[in-house]
């Protein structure tokens, strides 16, 4: 039989055996309905829950509010089994938003195949990295629905190997030209790609988002492009991150969602002197400038070391390191800024008094 109960308010159908059947429908003897709600069934631990669930959504109020908390109380032996087993996905989003606080069951729900894609996006948001490793893992649910992504990208505690894992399975793979042609073919390619992004009659945005030439400062046309990227959804920003030139990179760098300020950098068009310009902007996030730091083709350029030293978002023991290869007038200027963290300005007196030069 198929009950209808109310799940987040949506309507979902529930298959129940005729011996549940009897306690759970609607026109079922209301002193049948308050003992089931009190769990009092001789039943199976999954249909137990399902008829508890559909009772927490009764007409009669006793009987509503007594399922519900017989299915929020559910003893951990039968709770574990409907965690794990082939219970139904909206079964399972009740008990996530119920047991959130509790990283153990939270993982149970993620790793259960029933559970349904807006389950496993919210369980996104949560802070459990176990949780977040395992969402992340999982290629096929991120493909299928980018609101998982979207939630990944804007957990504080997706960490940078989940960032990079992600966006090894969305295929974002670098490409690399050789000559003036390849480029002029590879640019091409991208307005293509961009324009197919874009859909409809947006050939000059497509062209302006591809284009790797120097901002004219036209305000207009800036408010226009960061309009258009506003309205992109999250896979089409990681899309354009690495399709994209010189204006989309400036503006998908401060996205919100980390995986595509994350795949910004990893873009195989990226200048030495754009990631200057990112290491020395004081509203990067710490994770990005901890990549630029970790970069050894990048922080081979004087003035990526130099930026990222007096960046002071930049995670302390990388500034510190790059401290050492720094000319006197810089650590001079280190040394007096009130722009720079204390350990630094005292690590620039330390190094200059070591040499002699104070």
């Amino acid at each position: 039989m198929s009950e209808d109960t109310s799940s987040h308010r949506r309507k979902v159908k529930l298959q129940l055996s005729a011996q549940a059947e009897k306690y759970a429908r609607p026109d079922a003897p209301i002193e049948a309905r308050k003992m089931a709600a009190r769990g009092a069934l001789p039943l199976e631990p999954i249909e137990l829950a399902t008829v508890l669930f559909v009772l927490a959504s009764d007409s009669e109020p006793q009987v509503k509010d007594t399922a519900r908390q017989s299915l929020e109380d559910l003893p951990q032996h039968v709770l574990d089994i409907v965690l794990r087993g082939p219970a139904h996905p909206a079964l399972l989003s009740f008990l996530a938003h119920v047991h959130k606080e509790c990283e153990a069951h939270c993982e149970a729900i993620a790793l259960n195949n029933q559970s349904d894609d807006a389950t496993i996006a919210w369980l996104a948001t949560l802070p459990h990295s176990r949780v977040i490793d395992i969402i992340s893992q999982n290629q096929q649910r991120m493909l299928r629905n980018e609101e998982i992504v979207d939630a990944l990208g804007g957990n504080p505690l997706t960490g940078r190997a989940v960032i990079e894992r992600i966006l090894s399975f969305l295929g974002l793979e670098e490409r690399e030209t050789t000559d003036d042609e390849d480029e002029g073919l590879a640019e091409a390619e991208a307005e293509a790609a961009v324009l197919d992004i874009l859909g409809g009659d947006m050939a000059d945005i497509a062209r302006l988002l591809v284009s790797e030439r120097n901002s004219d400062g036209d305000e207009e046309e800036g408010r226009n492009l960061l309009a258009v990227i506003g309205n992109m959804s999250v896979m089409q920003k990681i899309k354009l991150a690495r399709l994209g030139g010189k204006e989309a990179r400036s503006l998908l760098i401060r996205d919100r969602n980390r995986i595509v300020a994350t795949a910004v950098l990893a873009s195989p068009k990226l200048t030495e002197t754009e990631v200057v310009t990112f290491a020395q902007n004081r509203s990067m996030g710490d994770e990005l400038l901890r990549i630029i730091s970790n970069n050894r083709e990048w922080t081979k350029n004087y003035q990526t070391k130099l930026a990222l030293t007096m960046n002071p978002k930049t995670p302390i023991p990388q500034a510190i390191k790059f401290m050492n290869y720094l000319q006197d007038r810089d650590l001079r200027v280190l040394m007096k800024s009130k722009d720079v963290p204390s350990n630094i300005s005292t690590h620039a007196r330390r190094i200059l008094t070591k040499k002699g030069k104070l």
